[in-house]
């Protein structure tokens, strides 16, 4: 299986307990859906912070972060929709990239 898949997330809906401080970094585990068919927007499927076990079985909400999308595929995931080719950046969004909140 073989695919391209943008994804964007809103970095203001990262709930600060949830970030792992490791050796290399600062690291948030999170779980990406990828769903057969796109919705109304193009996107395939949401951005969640990850759930442990015990989050799951207790129902607590999950913590949405944005959403994917498939642009490309080698046929073994679902197709991207139309118009779904990446976009280059614009100057301000390549400038922003280093731009992300202090945990």
């Amino acid at each position: 299986m073989a695919g391209i898949i943008q994804a964007s997330i809103n970095l203001s809906n990262i709930p600060k307990d949830k970030v792992i401080e490791g050796k290399k970094g600062k690291y948030l585990p999170i779980t990406i859906t990828i769903n057969d068919e796109a919705d109304n927007f193009g996107n395939h499927g949401p951005v969640i912070v990850s759930q442990s076990k015990e989050e799951r079985d207790s129902k607590e909400s999950k913590v949405y972060l944005g959403n994917v999308k498939i642009v490309w595929s080698n046929g073994e995931m679902p197709t991207p929709s139309k118009g779904g080719s990446p976009q280059p950046k614009s100057k301000q969004a390549a400038a922003m990239d280093d731009d992300f909140p202090d945990f």
